[in-house]
């Protein structure tokens, strides 16, 4: 897992509760009063989730099928860790969806973990599989994801979902960018040909976040036909502030505080603010979770913002439900010899 997934999760187990007076602020200037930008709830969107995947579940079972289910896997003591899978378990009991988790010592063989996963794979009543990452550096961590077989990968971490998901094939997303998906969807902000910048390269948040921003609307994915740019660690500081400055949709997933500041954007900007970091508060001295955006200051351009924490957490864990479900339905056809694989498209829906 990444160091932003990581802390992205962390920010959603740490979440309290985020009064109603957090979703639009009213600041006065000494001129007149103006609105800041409009406040993403990630808490109540997720919360909006939970409640309409209930209901699929519920209709699911009344037609004779199982529960679904979903099995993790924890490896060693690490109390973030812990602390994360409770809190998806504990989603997926309130959406009725069965779960267990299975603990192992931070010592265990990468051979022993392959063979629990293993077993996991063959049993039909298992619909889903996630190993909480990040693993003890003895267990390697691309061959422990290649090893959940692809239509219980309910992190969308194997190589054949990333295939698909590049392909535009429908499959299992990660669970964060799909939440970055819901949420800039679900505000409404337009993204057809509008110009978007992810801040962040990572395989399992940055990456994806782009693929679904610049693909096709028409697509399997059903993604955002933005223009999309990807910048990194090396993008230097002013090429970045050229590129977002023009930016209609910013997504920023790499964990450095106050890298997006007021002067980089543009008024009426789109900001996802995946990043968190801990920091420690010079007035009370205490340790508090911010993202990547100087939030104080671009709330006050913005049109559509994230809190950090409150953005994008909550989303990580609700979509993780959307996937199991979608796992249990066997909704993805996996066989690319069968006709039913590749939906085909009318001329008319086709852009170039």
């Amino acid at each position: 897992m990444s160091k932003v997934l990581h802390n992205t999760l962390r920010s959603y187990v740490n979440l309290t509760t985020l009064g109603e007076n957090c979703l639009f602020v009213k600041c006065f200037s000494s001129s007149s009063p103006r609105y800041r930008a409009k406040i993403i709830d990630g808490v109540k969107i997720a919360r909006d989730i939970r409640n309409e995947l209930k209901a699929e579940v519920n209709e699911w079972v009344a037609h004779g099928n199982r529960q679904p289910h979903l099995t993790a896997i924890l490896v060693g003591e690490d109390q973030a860790s812990h602390a994360y899978v409770s809190a998806k378990m504990k989603a997926a009991k309130y959406v009725g969806i069965t779960s267990e988790t299975i603990k192992l010592p931070a010592t265990i063989s990468e051979t022993s973990l392959l063979s629990y996963i293993d077993q996991l794979n063959n049993d039909n009543g298992v619909d889903g599989i996630l190993v909480q990452l990040p693993l003890p550096e003895h267990i390697t961590e691309r061959a422990i994801c290649n090893a959940v077989t692809p239509h219980k990968d309910v992190d969308g971490f194997h190589i054949v979902n990333v295939g698909r998901f590049c392909l535009d094939m429908k499959t299992l997303v990660p669970c964060t960018p799909l939440g970055v998906h819901e949420l800039i969807k679900r505000s409404g902000v337009p993204t057809l040909g509008k110009n978007a910048v992810v801040c962040g390269r990572s395989k399992n948040v940055g990456m994806p976040i782009a693929m679904l921003l610049h693909a096709d609307g028409t697509g399997e994915t059903g993604a955002m036909d933005a223009t999309t740019t990807i910048c990194h660690r090396y993008t230097p500081a002013d090429q970045l502030a050229m590129l977002t400055r023009t930016a209609d949709i910013i997504v920023t997933a790499v964990g450095i505080p106050n890298l997006i500041r007021a002067d980089m954007v543009k008024e009426g900007v789109c900001i996802i603010d995946v990043g968190i970091t801990r920091v420690k508060d010079e007035k009370t001295g205490k340790d508090r979770l911010v993202g990547d955006v100087d939030f104080d200051a671009v709330v006050e351009k913005a049109g559509h913002i994230t809190p950090v924490p409150g953005g994008v957490g909550p989303m990580t864990v609700a979509m993780l439900m959307k996937n199991t479900l979608l796992a249990a339905r066997k909704e993805v056809v996996y066989n690319i010899l069968d006709p039913g694989a590749v939906v085909q498209k009318k001329a008319s829906q086709l852009r170039p």
